[in-house]
């Protein structure tokens, strides 16, 4: 299913700062002539679409370990398929067939979490989930597909 209804609210501020962040990477001479994936690569940078989805894995891995203040049940439910390999921690994947549905957070992040190897899901603390995800992405970049979903695979 195609969902084009138009952008959201926080896809017009997202076109902003794209903007504001392309300007500011020209503003250092040397890497003027370059790409914009260029330029976020030498400055050890990530595009604002990776930065977004990385705060969505960081927020999924807390409510899942019990680490943060917010008590949604039901947010996410675990697959409970032990027969296919996974990392140990694969989340349910709903199929929806509204729009709506498909942008509810639990449901954009499920098949991106499922990617993740067992070694990131498994973290024991929040910042060694984040360095150990930081690692994983710098050989596995995660990519954005047409579809609004993300995915861990070119």
């Amino acid at each position: 299913m195609q969902c084009n209804s138009g952008l959201l609210p926080y896809e017009k501020i997202l076109i902003k700062w794209k903007k504001i962040q392309r300007k500011a990477t020209k503003m250092i001479p040397e890497l003027r002539n370059l790409s914009y994936e260029r330029r976020l690569k030498r400055l050890e940078l990530i595009t604002l679409e990776q930065r977004r989805l990385r705060r969505q894995l960081i927020e999924t891995f807390k409510y899942l370990n019990g680490l943060n203040n917010v008590t949604l049940e039901g947010l996410f439910e675990r697959d409970g398929n032990v027969r296919t390999r996974n990392n140990g921690q694969k989340l349910l994947q709903r199929n929806f067939k509204t729009c709506q549905a498909m942008n509810f957070f639990p449901v954009k992040i499920a098949a991106t979490w499922n990617q993740l190897p067992e070694n990131i899901v498994s973290a024991g603390t929040v910042n060694t989930f984040k360095n150990r995800l930081d690692k994983f992405w710098i050989t596995n970049p995660p990519v954005l597909h047409p579809t609004n979903a993300m995915s861990l695979t070119p």
